[in-house]
């Protein structure tokens, strides 16, 4: 540590819109003006100090950890825990704030801080109001131990701080320096102005004494800090004795499981040994196959040397919850380690490993310390809310929290907000805005701005552009993750904050899976699946209808109906193959087993298509060319093959690239972590291209053709577009094959299922009634007498001849013994509480458009939009008969027709 001066008011850019530096760079700076600590307080947040403390314990800079709290009846201050106690109370009180506030706010008193100020240093920062509110701050506040001081270049800042000074002695205080740092060097100054406009929603022009006077409050070197306090030298050594005074670090932050996943008298892999064993019984009824045995030992084994097997359980318990339902929730897991043979005997996954070759060493190896494999569970996207609240119930929300996401400004948002704030016309920031692709990219450029018919010359714009590209990557806000739920044994809140979500009865932490994943915290992902929806509610009409019970792991297996159908190219509705690409690509895959469809789900992507993979796979696969395994120039066995034997030598997956690494680039396992940590990030962060070097070079070493590693690194960096992971392909693949299962065997069931799903897919209502219709399904319209809110199976036997002359071979058509009857719901404006309504009063049915009115009390507008749906054809009124009669009835609720309708004979 520096033994002159350590920095303790740096705001990063997770105050957001405040600061106007990453966490890299306020680190890098400090290093590099030989800071030994420097602490970080963001305001109300802890968001961002893990964006400090990696970058700084990797670098050797001693991270302290700290906040600004912006008080609603009291002067601001800085706050920084001395000790993992300290650490705790700020988390609580960071917590309390938050959960009395909306989403984004914190709302913190005086009070709050009174009541968790033990172990906290206390640091009041000067306001116009300090010298008022001081005496009473101090008697509540016995850890508030100084007072604040800046030289910024005000014009007063001699007289400024020599009244802080006279004011600390009054009040048995110290003063500290502080440069209060809102950026890392001084050309961010006109960024952190930028942000202070989009902040306050004013222009530039505008906004006055809300921006700084000048550019001093970036990051000083600890000889400038003390020439600045030169006539306070006491101010300067204060900051090192705070900083000698904390012992806190976020390494200290030990994860333990939840112990409710365990029951009493047993450990927790005795219990998971238990649990597998009683899953292998009732997956193979007649017998474990000996290969899944195997399986089973080993990674049982491995589990243990890990020490991970609570982190199973957990996923266990959650999964358990969804199926012992009276009305079980299916779900599918997916995921790093979700296709092993332990997940499938636990029920967390269909995937059965007697007849898949996923390697459960790709995930998880002892050689290297590492976090839990990862394991998503997909559940049905209408019940998932269930599966939420149920964990939230079962460990408290003071245990467990939904993830955050951060959201970065992308170019589209950066230039709109800039090009606001800087005066441009909204019609000239939307035409540069759409010269970006998507809602991704790292850079906006001037050839962009000529794309959109702009002045190139002109300065104004460069320097609007210039500032929108300082502005990408920059934290814009939190939002909540899709369902990475952190749980804990002991209160989350005191290993870090918990705010409210957007949404009702959802409460999120403040760090994202990166932050998390660097502390070695659990997270288990709860995701919603449309498909899964649809598959249950098929399942369920299978039962109701036909009396034949499925499961995802019951479906009949290798059915080679399903994959002539697939070879066709007839998809529409099955899940990840319905796209138009996917349709242009099955007849050219033939997809025969499980296996060519995981290989299907991962090719069709940008990943694949722009690393040059699909044409030499598709290839090799017809046997228009020969399938050769890249190896050393000398001639030495083949270290690929392995790797790439399954994919006919081409890379496809991500864990292939990172094995190729590993393997052929001689990366080191932590360099290897980087790589895939810089595949899953590439498009919020862009650092994939930091590793072609070190990757190009490490295969040319090892007897690599320097032009096959620059080809290989160039299909590694098209998987940070949508690159697929082998183990997510496999559970995706397996529903893939369900779906299909059903329409290519029960079209009218399938049918009906997704339209109980929607909105979901490429495609409309009409389209998939029109190809149900294609597949000889008789789909019988919407009828006030006959209709559910959802779409139902009628009897009414398909008549052969019926049957599109395309499709008369299909096995699917044969099965379709139902007519599908279309729901309440296909009717655009109506809500389900009329609609159920409307069936609860039908008893024996309606006779008329009056008699639906009295009974149902639906309101005209409702009926006109069943009459307008051509609803009533049960009893005999055309769509135009059904609206005069509709049009007809009294608004006011009177018995009484209109004497035009009084006497007309509905």
């Amino acid at each position: 540590m520096s033994a002159d001066f350590v920095e303790l008011g740096v705001t990063s850019n997770f105050s957001f819109l405040r600061g106007a530096s990453h966490g890299s760079e306020l680190v890098a700076t400090a290093l590099a003006q030989g800071y030994g600590a420097m602490g970080v307080a963001d305001r109300n947040t802890l968001a961002g100090v893990v964006r400090v403390h990696a970058p700084a314990k990797k670098h050797g800079l001693r991270p302290l950890i700290g906040c600004r709290l912006d008080l609603r009846d009291a002067p601001a201050m800085l706050a920084y825990p001395q000790n993992r106690a300290g650490y705790g109370r700020l988390c609580e009180l960071l917590s309390r704030g938050k959960l009395r506030a909306e989403k984004g706010g914190c709302h913190i008193d005086l009070a709050d801080v009174a009541a968790f100020q033990e172990s906290l240093i206390l640091i009041a920062l000067p306001q116009r109001n300090l010298a008022e509110h001081l005496p009473h701050m101090v008697a509540r506040l016995p850890s508030l131990s100084h007072i604040a001081a800046s030289m910024t270049y005000h014009g007063d800042d001699v007289a400024q701080v020599t009244r802080l000074d006279r004011l600390v002695r009054n009040h048995d205080l110290g003063l500290l320096a502080t440069n209060n740092v809102l950026y890392h060097m001084p050309a961010r100054r006109p960024l952190q102005d930028v942000m202070t406009a989009i902040r306050e929603k004013v222009t530039l022009a505008e906004a006055g004494y809300l921006l700084e006077a000048n550019a001093e409050r970036h990051l000083k070197s600890p000889e400038e800090m003390a020439r600045l306090f030169a006539r306070w030298p006491h101010a300067v050594r204060a900051s090192v004795e705070i900083a000698e005074a904390i012992d806190f670090s976020l390494d200290e932050l030990c994860y333990e499981y939840p112990s409710e996943v365990v029951p009493a008298g047993k450990t927790p892999m005795q219990h998971l040994r238990d649990l597998t064993q009683a899953g292998a019984a009732r997956r193979y009824p007649t017998g474990v196959p000996t290969k899944v045995q195997a399986l089973l030992e080993k990674e049982l084994g491995l589990i243990e040397k890990m020490e991970i097997p609570q982190y199973f359980l957990t996923v266990h318990d959650i999964v358990a919850y969804a199926r012992g339902l009276e009305n079980p929730i299916l779900c599918q897991g997916r995921g790093s380690a979700a296709n092993s043979a332990v997940c499938y005997c636990l029920g967390v996954t269909a995937v059965d490993p007697d007849t898949s070759s996923l390697l459960f060493e790709r995930f998880i190896s002892e050689s290297r310390k590492e976090p839990p494999p990862d394991i998503d569970v997909d559940f049905e996207h209408e019940r998932r809310e269930e599966v939420i609240q149920h964990i939230y119930d079962r460990y408290g929300r003071e245990r467990a929290g939904l993830a955050a996401t951060v959201i970065h400004y992308r170019p589209r948002m950066a230039i709109r907000e800039v090009g606001k704030v800087m005066g441009l016309s909204e019609d000239v920031t939307a035409e540069i805005a759409k010269t970006a692709w998507g809602s991704w990219g790292s850079a906006l450029h001037l050839e962009q701005a000529k794309e959109a018919g702009l002045d190139l010359n002109d300065p104004h714009l460069k320097r609007v552009m210039t500032l929108a590209n300082e502005l990408i990557g920059m934290p814009r806000h939190l939002s909540q993750h899709v369902g990475g739920f952190v749980l804990t044994e002991d209160r989350l809140t005191s290993t870090v904050p918990i705010g409210n979500a957007a949404m009702d009865d959802r409460t999120f932490i403040e760090w994202d899976k990166d932050d998390i994943e660097a502390l070695g915290i659990l997270k288990v992902d709860v995701l919603a699946l449309g498909m899964l929806t649809c598959i249950a509610k098929a399942f369920d009409m299978l039962a109701r209808d036909y009396g034949e019970e499925y499961e995802l792991a019951t479906i009949p297996q290798d059915d080679q109906a399903v994959y002539d159908m697939l070879c066709k190219g007839d998809s529409l509705g099955v899940f990840q193959v319905e796209s138009r690409a996917q349709m242009a690509m099955l007849p050219r895959m033939r997809p025969r087993c499980l296996y060519d469809l995981v290989i299907q789900v991962a090719i069709v992507r940008p990943g694949p298509i722009q690393g040059d993979m699909v044409h030499p796979y598709l290839r090799r696969r017809e046997g228009l060319e020969k399938v050769q395994y890249p190896s050393p120039t000398d001639g030495s066995p083949d270290e690929l093959k392995t790797i790439l034997k399954r994919t006919l030598g081409v890379p496809i997956f991500q864990e292939q690239a990172m094995q190729i690494a590993i393997v052929g680039a001689g990366f080191s396992p932590e360099e290897s972590d980087q790589l895939r940590r810089a595949l899953a990030t590439f498009r919020k962060s862009g650092t994939i291209h930091t590793f072609r070097e070190r990757f190009v070079e490490g295969m040319t070493e090892r007897g690599y053709a320097r032009e096959f590693a620059e080809r290989c690194f160039s299909q590694i960096e098209g998987f940070g577009e949508y690159g697929f992971p082998e183990s997510h392909a496999a559970s995706f693949a397996l529903l893939v094959y369900a779906s299909c299962w059903l329409k290519c065997h029960y079209p009218d069931a399938f049918c009906a299922a997704l339209l109980n799903s929607q909105p979901m897919g490429f495609y409309a209502p009409a389209q998939i009634v029109r190809d149900a219709r294609h597949h000889g399904v008789e789909v019988r319209p919407v009828d006030i007498n006959h209709s559910d809110w959802d779409c139902t199976l009628e009897p009414g036997p398909i008549a052969a001849e019926r049957l599109h002359a395309n499709h008369t071979s299909m096995t699917g058509a044969i099965r379709a013994r139902h007519a599908v009857r279309l729901g309440l719901r296909q009717v655009k404006g109506l809500s389900e509480e009329e609609m159920l309504a409307l069936m609860k009063a039908r008893g024996e049915g309606y006779d008329s458009v009056r008699d639906l009115w009295l009974r149902a009390g639906l309101k005209r507008a409702s009926i006109e939009r069943l009459a307008d749906a051509d609803a009533f054809g049960s009893i005999g009124l055309s769509r135009r008969d059904a609206l005069w009669a509709a049009r007809g009835l009294d608004p006011s609720g009177r018995a009484e027709d209109l004497p035009l309708f009084a006497a007309a004979s509905w």
